[in-house]
């Protein structure tokens, strides 16, 4: 009996394994192909603008250079082909119906417009980019169906791409890594107020949830925080952080 007992927990262990497995290759594999259909359009990009004309053709070469001209991005395929290794993830802005006013989170936020036709749906979405090497953005696209609105906030999110300082400004930390941020800043957006602490190393992301998608693409592996106001609006807290991560160039100067 306690041999059978012992092969069904075994069993059960190495399903719930081969579950977890299997739902990171799907991960792996769908952005495998998100990736290559990226590559796909870069192919036969053709630029409208001269910064792009002048990426395509290779006289520049590094991200960091246009943050020093100060230039506008306005195509998102200078993004990918200066930033090859550029990963994405959502935002739950949204959450579905439930019992008693609670559901789950979601990735769609869903509103509808009265028309004559009757409830006309539309959904947006929120999506953050970054390399994990000091480069991050976030974008909202908004459309009638689910994945136009996905591809609109990954591509405005391109658009909109920063450049974030990184450094060791925490004073029980005495390396010279680029694990945190070097000072303490502060972003509001509408109600939500969140203020970002350097911290030591090992410490991880203290932060909320999804804060932690922004702060990951960023390359920060080490931060506290302080959050204010109706922090469940997710999309005012992500936008608040992005103000503050902004800040850290302003006071570098």
């Amino acid at each position: 009996m306690v041999k059978k007992e012992k092969q069904d927990k075994k069993d059960m262990r190495e399903q719930k394994e081969s579950e977890v497995e299997a739902k990171e290759t799907r991960k792996k594999n769908w952005r495998n192909r998100g990736r290559e259909r990226m590559k796909e359009d870069i192919s036969g990009w053709i630029p409208k603008t001269r910064l792009g004309r002048e990426v395509r053709d290779g006289k520049i070469k590094d991200m960091n250079e246009i943050f020093i001209k100060g230039l506008k991005i306005l195509e998102w395929q200078i993004v990918d082909k200066l930033l090859p290794d550029l990963e994405s993830d959502i935002i739950l802005i949204g959450q579905a119906k439930g019992k008693f006013g609670g559901g789950k989170r979601r990735i769609w936020r869903q509103t509808q417009k009265k028309s004559s036709e009757g409830n006309v749906p539309h959904f947006s979405c929120m999506a953050v980019v970054g390399d994990r090497n000091g480069f991050v953005g976030i974008g909202r696209g908004k459309a009638k169906e689910t994945l136009p609105s996905k591809e609109k906030a990954i591509k405005k999110a391109k658009l909109s791409i920063i450049k974030v300082k990184r450094g060791c400004g925490s004073f029980d930390c005495t390396c010279n890594e680029l694990h945190s941020i070097p000072i303490e800043v502060e972003g509001k957006t509408g109600s939500v107020r969140i203020k970002l602490i350097p911290a030591p190393k090992g410490t991880g992301l203290a932060v909320d949830d999804e804060v932690k998608k922004v702060l990951r693409l960023a390359g920060i592996k080490d931060i506290y925080s302080k959050s204010y106001g109706h922090t469940k609006t997710k999309f005012n807290m992500i936008k608040a952080v992005i103000k503050a991560l902004q800040k850290l160039d302003k006071f570098a100067e």
